[in-house]
């Protein structure tokens, strides 16, 4: 009988340390795949996050450095520039991206520099304890909004980073998907597939927001997650492609 399924070359055959149900195993292939079918992986350099996927680099069978919390789009305009034809993305987190890396993702962007970004939004602070994310949906409940998050108390609303991206010219690519189903799993392929192409193609600036679940700190069965994503997640984030 014929494979149906392979696993990619560039993901290593090795255990994770993810919780189940979580989404960055799931990424992490989807990752792997899309270097694997576009020829890259000899010539990639990833960027991994202080985060979840702090050891992103023990999973991908290619060269990914470390960069200090928030910094990695700044490490990746490093390397990207020193090595112009290395294909250099970013994998981040929503505290990496959005919280501490704030100011980093906008220049980084606003330049329009010629990188793919990552961007995992699991609305909190996964490996440090599940504190407030600046994408915590309002009404979530975490380790620092015991009562759920609240606007009117001074913890603000969730910050839609995709859709505020999106204004700067010289961001060329922004789409938000989930990998809850495998519908999305697919269309999330072919969301960080283009985000690649793009580089290739010297287009300027692609990021992939994904909503991903974190039934750890959300207190939660893998399936009650994934139903979360979809039927809260999703109104404050909606998905698609938001700009191209």
């Amino acid at each position: 009988m014929a494979k149906r399924f392979v696993s990619p070359q560039s993901l290593k055959d090795v255990d994770t340390h993810y919780c189940s149900g979580c989404g960055h195993g799931i990424l992490h292939r989807i990752v792997a795949s899309v270097i694997d079918k576009l020829g890259l992986r000899d010539k990639t350099i990833g960027v991994a996050p202080v985060g979840c996927a702090v050891i992103a680099y023990d999973y991908w069978n290619f060269d990914v450095s470390e960069a200090a919390h928030g910094r990695a789009l700044a490490v990746a305009t490093g390397i990207k520039r020193c090595k112009p034809d290395s294909f250099v993305f970013t994998y981040q987190g929503d505290g990496d991206l959005a919280s501490i890396g704030l100011a980093e993702t906008i220049h980084t962007a606003n330049r329009g520099e010629n990188l793919t970004c990552v961007f995992v939004n699991n609305a909190c602070y996964g490996m440090t304890g599940g504190q407030m994310a600046p994408t915590t949906v309002v009404g979530q409940k975490t380790a620092t909004t015991p009562f759920g998050r609240n606007p009117r108390a001074g913890e603000g609303w969730p910050l839609k980073v995709s859709e505020l991206l999106a204004q700067l010219p010289g961001v060329c690519f922004v789409a938000r998907t989930t990998v809850t189903s495998p519908k999305d799993v697919l269309k999330t392929e072919q969301c960080i597939r283009q985000a690649c192409i793009n580089q290739i193609e010297k287009k300027g600036f692609s990021i992939v927001e994904i909503l991903s679940p974190c039934p750890t700190v959300w207190q939660k069965t893998p399936i009650e997650a994934a139903k979360w994503v979809q039927e809260e997640m999703i109104k404050v984030f909606p998905l698609g492609v938001i700009k191209e």
